[in-house]
Formats: C-alpha cells, structure tokens, sequence
C-alpha cells in the first residue's frame, strides 16, 4: 500500500506518495530542480550536483532523495541558485564545449542552463585540456573534450514500456 505523505518545498506544503523521487514530485508541483545527469529510467548518479538542495538544512543532491513525511526542502535560494551557476560555470571551463559548433547547440541541456542562469562569461579560467577522442567505438564517438561525466550517453535503458534508449 502507499503511504501519503506530506512535505515542504521552499516553504509549498506537498503531499504524495513515499518513496517517491524528489525531482519528479517537484516538477509535478511546479517546482523546477535543475538536472543534467538525472534520467528516470535510470538510478539517479548525482554527478552532476546540478540539482542539489538543502534537505532540512543539508546539502545534498535532490535527484537520490526518495520523499519521506515531514521532510524541509529549500530549493531556490541564493546560495543554491549561484552553486548551480558556478557549477555549469566550471563544467563550460574544464571542458571545451564550444556551442556555436556543436552539433547539439540549441539542444542542449546544459547549454539550456547556462541561458536560464544568464552566463554569458565564466569567473573560473577555462582550462584547455586536450582529451581523448573515441572516433573508433562500436555505438558512438566519444567526444570527452565535452564530456561532463553524466554518464547518461553510455547507458542502455529499457523503459517500462520496453522501449530502449541510448540517452544521448
């Protein structure tokens, strides 16, 4: 049987099912937590950091919370919303991701958020790395100059449905 439990989110009193994940119950309740390496078909990785939240008064990633009753969730603080900011700041810094070239701009994730949180320039220094190329793969080219460890691309998903994907 599910248990209905209730909850707060940046201060909106929720009410669902337990166990449910954090991400989805929000969204479902027009709050919006920001996710790069979050997929529901697959078990949260929390890699990103993208969608971290404070769970009554804690860091922690908002995509790995199962909801439980009485939890205290903030989600759109300042000190979250410049966190997420300097995150995808750095991700555009260690990585040479390129926009205009990319064959995903304009669909794109995190160019998407980079636009939402208005960065037109980074505070960290860019690092030019050179990476491996993976021209030779047997399902796709590895690209991991742009790579931002989501590890989303590289897992088959069966969806309920039976649907297969390669998230990409």
């Amino acid at each position: 049987m599910n248990k209905i439990v209730t909850l707060t989110i940046d201060g909106k009193k929720i009410e669902t099912f337990e166990g449910r994940n954090l991400v989805d119950v929000a969204k479902e309740n027009g709050i919006y937590i920001p996710t790069l390496c979050y997929f529901r078909e697959i078990n949260p990785l929390a890699t990103c950091r993208i969608c971290t939240v404070k769970l009554n008064g804690r860091h922690t990633t908002g995509c790995t919370i199962k909801v439980t009753d009485g939890m205290e969730i903030e989600v759109n603080t300042p000190e979250l919303l410049d966190n997420r900011k300097a995150i995808i700041e750095m991700l555009y810094a260690e990585g040479n991701h390129f926009c205009p070239s990319c064959e995903k701009s304009g669909k794109c994730d995190m160019q998407n958020l980079g636009y939402d949180m208005g960065i037109t320039v980074t505070r960290y220094s860019h690092v030019f790395s050179n990476k491996i190329v993976d021209f030779n793969p047997k399902r796709m080219v590895m690209e991991s100059n742009r790579c931002i460890l989501c590890k989303r691309c590289v897992v088959e998903v069966k969806t309920k449905d039976g649907k297969m994907y390669f998230h990409l």
